[in-house]
């Protein structure tokens, strides 16, 4: 009796040690959504602040933000999960207490909608790859290259991107001379960003307006990562943002690009901005931009995307100064994907709605090779 072929297995696998713990399960709420049940066997997988893996609600209500202080978080008391070496090299077994193993089944490929580092920082990546698992998204090197701020300029702009200038401080730098710190942050001038070099979802970032805010601006940035980044402010600038996705042959396709209008009492496109509702953020797609601007967008979002050597997808961030020339900001190799989020909304303006877009990035992931590529 002949069987019905079965379906590939998909691990949807979120949250993480980082401090973008609650946006990447949203996220992850919003792909379980999109998510065909008819074509793919889901199977979500938290991984706990502390670092546990453990097999996780796929109810997408239980990972929306409902409030500032109403964050979701994976549930660390639930039954962990493991790599099971002794089966094939996709084999997760589930450990309960007090029971022995039993074993979930080869997972087909893996969804890694893990932000910041600990699982966007190529971490997560390179573990999949020694066990030969596909999965969603940048290798280890684009990953690792694309966290870290500091290296990903140096990449970039030996492809010859144009960027805004910056300098990379450290905690340990700072602590033995910051006079020189100061030093190499007055030459870019005021006003200036400081940033957490391999943080997203803009926490710890400061606009700094004068040399008197710095030091304040490297202490909250430090909290999240002793390696941080101060660069030339964007002065009236708009900001605008590109999606890279490949096609199903492997081609960069590119979207069309969105302006970003921060309002109310925002600064610059902060946490608030970025996720919680009623924050006067306004998003213009297509952007409204001349038409050989838009095509240097795209351009250079290729370019960006084959330089750091994506796969997948990305999202590039730019800038467009006054005067219109036009400057990389970043990339990111694991963009948002909640409802709110700028890459999925690109992309429907494109013509490639949220489950579809779901749907090709399993598929590539799928069809690509678990070996050198």
């Amino acid at each position: 009796m002949n069987s019905a072929p079965r379906k590939p297995r998909v691990a949807v696998v979120f949250g993480g040690r980082s401090s973008e713990h609650a946006i990447s399960c949203v996220t992850a709420g919003s792909v379980l959504a999109a998510i065909d049940p008819e074509q793919y066997d889901v199977v979500p997988i938290g991984i706990a602040t502390d670092g546990r893996w453990v097999l996780e609600s796929g109810d997408p209500e239980r990972l929306r933000i409902t409030g500032p202080d109403r964050l979701p978080a994976v549930d660390g008391d639930r039954a962990t999960i493991a790599l099971a070496p002794e089966a094939a090299s996709t084999g997760l077994v589930v450990t309960e207490p007090s029971e022995p193993p039993r074993t979930l089944g080869d997972v087909d490929v893996v969804f890694p909608l893990l932000h910041g580092p600990w699982g966007e920082d190529g971490t997560i990546q390179g573990m999949l790859e020694m066990a030969g698992v596909r999965y969603v998204g940048a290798g280890v090197l684009a990953s690792a290259v694309s966290m870290d701020k500091a290296y990903m300029k140096l990449v970039l702009a030996a492809a010859g991107l144009p960027l805004l200038p910056s300098v990379t401080v450290t905690a340990g730098e700072w602590k033995r001379d910051e006079a020189a710190c100061r030093e190499r942050a007055d030459r870019l001038g005021y006003p200036q960003f400081v940033k957490p070099a391999r943080g997203g979802s803009s926490f710890g970032i400061s606009k700094v307006h004068d040399a008197t805010e710095l030091e304040a601006a490297i202490a909250e940035a430090v909290r999240y990562d002793p390696k941080v980044l101060v660069e030339t402010a964007a002065v009236d600038a708009r900001e605008i943002e590109c999606g890279v996705l490949q096609a199903l042959d492997g081609t960069p396709e590119t979207s069309l690009p969105a302006e970003l209008r921060v309002g109310g009492d925002h600064e610059f496109y902060d946490f608030e901005a970025k996720y919680l509702p009623g924050q006067h953020t306004e998003i213009d797609i297509p952007a409204d931009l001349p038409a050989e601007v838009t095509a240097q967008i795209r351009e250079l979002s290729v370019r960006a995307f084959e330089a750091v050597g994506c796969e997948g997808l990305a999202r590039v961030d730019f800038f467009v100064l006054p005067g219109g020339r036009v400057v990389v900001n970043e990339l990111n190799t694991m963009p948002g994907f909640t409802p709110t989020s700028m890459y999925p909304q690109m992309w429907a303006a494109s013509g490639v709605d949220y489950p579809a877009l779901v749907d090709r990035l399993i598929r590539l992931a799928l069809a690509r090779d678990t070996g050198l590529r």
